[in-house]
């Protein structure tokens, strides 16, 4: 009988709940200052590190191939026959390259890795449909031929508080972000579905029209097709919100969920005042 264990990385944005009923291991980043590391989302909070960005941008790095090669001795010695890990696009980072190296040692486990080309709540909303079919019985076959439709189906935009952040990461070019700063210009951001890389989707001028631009966004998706709301945040709780209130209006919206901060690894980018609005098709 198969047994099928649900793995991801610190970058996915889920809720509390949903990891503990489907029982996903989540395996943390590091983030890096100058004089500490720190475990993502065990000894540091999303809302510490936007918190310090004032102060310190710190850096980050994956899931160490130890952290994964221990999860699986552990799915090992719990009996797991499967895995299905979903993971931050490797686009952004090597956890996926890791977490292949270490699964191919382990041969009593079968393993299907999912390259998100996304991040964040993309990451989370895939882990919970995956848990949903696992609790009715559905075979690992099954829901790794059923994954690639689930993506299709999640539409995501964020907007950064501010380019400096991006500028100082190194992904965005130092004149535009300049420019772009001293014009209050906001890129909407989304992943491309090839290389899983941030693209502009649009530019606006002033967080207002930032933000009426990602409800506006999502008007186009869900005038024709019924879809949840989850948002997400960089310790702008308060804009958060007004975006929530905003999508519990729209009838075409059958659920809106305010996951919270942010994953850190996106919020080193993106920067304190970044709001992620993903529209997922029902």
């Amino acid at each position: 009988m198969e047994k099928i264990a649900l793995i991801t990385d610190s970058a996915c944005d889920i809720d509390s709940e949903t990891v503990s009923k489907y029982n996903i291991r989540i395996l943390p980043f590091k983030i890096i200052y100058t004089d500490r590391e720190y475990t993502d989302k065990v000894d540091i909070t999303s809302k510490e590190i936007y918190d310090n960005m004032k102060s310190e941008i710190p850096k980050s790095s994956q899931p160490t191939m130890e952290d994964i090669e221990s999860a699986y001795k552990k799915l090992e010695a719990e009996n797991y026959t499967h895995v299905i890990a979903v993971v931050i696009s490797s686009g952004l980072s090597g956890t996926y390259n890791a977490f292949k190296i270490v699964s191919e040692k382990f041969e009593s486990i079968e393993t299907y890795i999912y390259d998100t080309k996304s991040t964040s709540v993309c990451e989370g909303i895939i882990l919970k449909n995956c848990g949903e079919l696992i609790a009715v019985g559905k075979p690992f076959a099954s829901i790794v031929q059923a994954m690639p439709e689930m993506k299709k189906k999640l539409h995501f935009f964020f907007v950064f508080g501010s380019l400096e952040y991006a500028r100082k990461g190194g992904r965005i070019g130092r004149i535009s972000g300049t420019i772009g700063e001293l014009l209050d210009i906001k890129p909407i951001v989304g992943f491309d579905e090839k290389y899983g890389q941030c693209f502009t989707n649009a530019k606006v001028r002033g967080k207002n029209k930032a933000v009426h631009k990602l409800v506006e966004l999502g008007d186009e998706i869900v005038k024709n097709q019924k879809c949840d709301a989850y948002i997400v945040h960089g310790n702008v709780e308060e804009d958060a919100k007004k975006v929530y209130d905003v999508l519990l209006g729209n009838p075409n919206i059958e659920h809106v969920y305010l996951v919270g901060q942010i994953s850190a690894i996106v919020g080193v980018y993106s920067g304190p005042g970044t709001i992620g609005v993903c529209y997922a098709e029902c």
